[in-house]
């Protein structure tokens, strides 16, 4: 698979990446495995993980994701050298005092995470270290709104790029990244890295699906004009535009058992409002009209975009995984993508 640069970091990245946060809870170690192999076979070799991992984030499986790509790693000699390995560090406990108590990202924070996840990782350096989400109070994870009466900020970003900086200083990692952020958020982040001298933001990992185009309205300019890449996470919706929900009148509690959205705190976000199934429902049935999977046009749709660098695939089994790298070759009409205008001016984004 060909790789593109990753904003103005040395790396260079497929432009579909694996995503690991089912790893120790809906997918088994010995699935895991397999997966992981199967990717490495195809040419995925941008993988993407986090401390918090497994989701749904729950005390126990804290960390296991990033254990088991460990496992994977020491018992495949040499694979490490051919993975673009991504992690992330917590932001602020949302709810989760397993991670940390306080609600800053202090330096010691920091650190002590990029300790832990290269120590369950069994690597000497994580490729791309990004902060999962900010510090400060921003909309995210379903919120639409910003309060200024919610900001409880007691790290500056500029007190976190220097401990990333030290981490990089120190050959813990090499470049730099940012999760559901804001163009604020972007703008400050490198402005401080330029005026200072601190790493520069490789990219912002953020939802973007046909049923969240939220990143369309002003983060893609932000994003494209200081050359930083956006890594595309729930491009099929946590499921919901893979067309394994779309029987009539079916809802969340209704939601096959070990699916995404069976379980509550999935029907409790964004993903579970009956506005995001329904706008699901109607994208599906345009895929189907134009002879295509549900799957493959919400896939087709993220990496046909010229806003991708690219985009994460959260898959379960081997042929989730082969679908959606074959999807890779699909190609939509531009009929198809005055469609999904209409649509989105129909529903906006119900997924945001």
């Amino acid at each position: 698979m060909e790789t593109r640069p990753l904003g103005q970091s040395t790396l260079q990245v497929t432009p579909i990446c694996l995503g690991t946060m089912t790893f120790g809870e809906q997918v088994s170690e010995a699935d895991a495995f397999s997966i992981m192999d199967r990717a490495l076979e195809r040419g995925v070799t941008f993988w993407d993980t986090a401390e918090m991992y497994a989701v749904p984030a729950r005390q126990a499986t804290y960390g296991a994701t990033e254990a088991i790509i460990g496992r994977w790693l020491a018992a495949r000699p040499g694979a490490r050298e051919q993975i673009v390995l991504a992690s992330k560090v917590a932001g602020p406990s949302r709810g989760m005092p397993w991670i940390r108590e306080g609600k800053g990202m202090t330096a010691a924070d920091i650190m002590a995470s990029c300790e832990g996840s290269l120590r369950r990782l069994g690597v000497d350096v994580i490729d791309l270290y990004q902060i999962h989400w900010p510090e400060r109070h921003v909309p995210a994870f379903g919120t639409l709104y910003y309060d200024p009466a919610k900001e409880v900020a007691q790290t500056p970003m500029q007190a976190q790029l220097e401990t990333l900086a030290k981490l990089v200083e120190q050959g813990k990692i090499r470049h730099i990244g940012l999760s559901n952020e804001t163009p604020y958020g972007v703008h400050e982040f490198v402005r401080l890295a330029e005026q200072y001298g601190l790493p520069r933001v490789a990219s912002v990992q953020n939802p973007y699906c046909l049923i969240n185009r939220s990143w369309e309205n002003a983060m893609d300019e932000t994003c494209h004009r200081l050359d930083v890449g956006l890594l595309a996470y729930s491009p099929l919706g946590v499921g919901l535009l893979t067309g394994k929900y779309d029987q009539s009148g079916i809802t969340g509690p209704d939601a096959p058992k070990g699916t995404r959205l069976s379980y509550p705190s999935v029907q409790k976000q964004r993903w579970g409002r009956p506005e995001a199934l329904e706008a699901a429902r109607r994208y599906n049935q345009l895929a189907r009209e134009h002879g295509l999977t549900p799957t493959q046009m919400a896939l087709a749709f993220c990496y046909r975009s010229w806003r991708v660098a690219s985009t994460i695939i959260g898959v379960t089994s081997l042929s989730h995984l082969d679908e959606a790298v074959d999807a890779w070759n699909v190609q939509l009409p531009g009929e198809l993508m005055e469609q999904f205008d209409a649509l989105r001016w129909q529903y906006r984004d119900p997924g945001q």
